[in-house]
């Protein structure tokens, strides 16, 4: 059902009402980066800006984060929206938190300042009349996955369950009776774009554990090193069997390297991603990658303990939701600042979880300058990433939930999500799982290599 020009002006002049709480919003949570799972701040600043607002709040408690409905009152669909809280580590940003490195470049501050705009605007009686169903804001932490290693500890003491913010939103139930949901990321340029699918991940941790000795004298060590050395370099040259159209990424980093430079490193930690364009791709890959690092750690008499876990499934942006999005975008930007692309993104989001169960797209709109996750990333123009997106956001809440919800009806019914429930999809996803020791010396001189479930 295509807004009148009255409604849409009606929910134009609700955002502007807001304009200084969002462009507010927005610099105070640059100022104020934190990265994943530590975003006490943000909460606890957007948390206050929501209880004046009138909300009542669900919180997550043990880690940052919450939601709260708008509920209309009219039986349908609920439809769930959400912001980003989290920065990047990016230690040479100039203004990158000095002593964290953390700095919002990739613009989820901009993120949670439309959200907090949007909550403000549906305070107003004009802008929810006429609408059914409910809708659910989430202050969600966590997207960008980075310090795997902190994480894991939060995974291995209970806290939590996954790696991204919305997997564990998931998990707790949050997203229970959301029938569709979106979010609209910050870009370059000055348009709106939406794309059909981006790349998944699947989390990967390496220790390698050797033997130390004096470095003038290594003749009795294992050098973990090494090992982490041949692992990487046997990777790489398997890269040239990977099939080019499933968009195979695998991009590590070495997070532990040795204490000292006269000893011989006896443990090293790497921390890597499988991405592919499908579940399929990364599984079949995986093991052949695993099994280069254990045959390596083996090449030099080492230990490998390697853990394996779900990061982020593949996004499937559906098609429906995307065109009421890039309508209303359309409406206020123009046809020419619109872009769809049939193609697949290869970078990846917990997004693309939420696409696995429900109806969900991941657009994004411009108003930054500078590379996304670099030190030249910045939200140039807050007035188009934040005032302008919350105005295309609200739009497009609108015409999904206007008259008696037909359109929403309508993208839940044309809908082809890889699973039926979230249970059968985390179910699926426990099966990426693996953590153990790799490498295994027999008293006769063989060795086994254990790389896969």
């Amino acid at each position: 059902m295509k807004l009148t020009d009255e409604e849409r002006n009606t929910l134009y002049s609700a955002v502007d009402a807001r304009r200084e709480l969002i462009l507010e919003a927005e610099r105070h949570i640059w100022k104020n980066p934190e990265t994943g799972y530590r975003e006490w701040k943000t909460h606890e600043y957007l948390r206050g800006k929501y209880l004046e607002l009138g909300y009542t709040l669900c919180e997550a408690g043990n880690i940052p984060g919450f939601y709260c409905d708008v509920d209309t009152g009219i039986p349908g669909p609920t439809v769930g929206v959400f912001g980003e809280m989290d920065a990047l580590i990016v230690p040479g940003h100039p203004e990158c938190d000095r002593e964290t490195g953390a700095v919002h470049a990739c613009g989820h501050n901009a993120q949670s300042a439309a959200l907090l705009g949007i909550a403000a605007a549906l305070t107003d009686k004009k802008v929810t009349e006429g609408l059914c169903g409910k809708i659910r804001l989430f202050a969600v932490p966590a997207e960008e996955m980075i310090e795997l290693e902190y994480r894991s500890k939060l995974i291995e003491d209970g806290v939590i369950s996954y790696y991204g913010g919305k997997q564990e939103f998931m998990k707790r139930g949050y997203l229970d009776g959301v029938d569709l949901a979106f979010m609209v990321h910050q870009g370059g340029g000055r348009g709106f774009s939406a794309n059909a699918s981006s790349n998944g991940c699947m989390v990967k941790i390496w220790e390698f554990l050797g033997r130390s000795s004096h470095a003038s004298d290594p003749r009795g060590a294992n050098n973990a090193l090494y090992a982490a050395n041949l692992a990487l370099n046997a990777v790489n040259a398997l890269r040239e069997t990977f099939d080019d159209s499933r968009n195979i990424r695998f991009h590590p980093i070495i997070t532990a390297g040795g204490e000292s430079v006269n000893a011989i490193p006896d443990r090293v930690k790497v921390e890597t991603y499988i991405r592919g364009s499908t579940m399929k791709s990364m599984a079949e890959v995986n093991p052949r990658i695993n099994r280069a690092a254990a045959a390596a750690a083996a090449s030099m008499g080492c230990r490998l303990v390697i853990r394996d876990a779900p990061g982020y499934a593949p996004r499937c942006n559906d098609r429906g939701l995307n065109d009421i999005l890039l309508g209303a975008a359309r409406e206020l930007l123009g046809d020419e600042a619109v872009r769809y692309s049939p193609g697949n993104s290869f970078g990846c989001s917990d997004m693309g979880d939420v696409s696995q169960v429900i109806p969900a797209v991941h657009p994004a709109i411009g108003g930054a300058t500078g590379g996304a996750h670099t030190d030249s990333f910045r939200i140039a123009d807050p007035e188009l990433a934040c005032v302008t997106g919350a105005k295309i956001q609200l739009a497009a809440l609108r015409e999904l939930l206007s008259g008696g919800g037909e359109a929403a009806y309508r993208v839940i019914e044309g809908s082809h999500c890889p699973f039926g429930s979230m249970k059968e999809y985390f179910e699926f996803i426990e099966g990426f799982n693996f953590c153990g020791h790799t490498v295994f010396y027999r008293e006769d001189g063989s060795v086994t290599l254990r790389y896969k479930k």
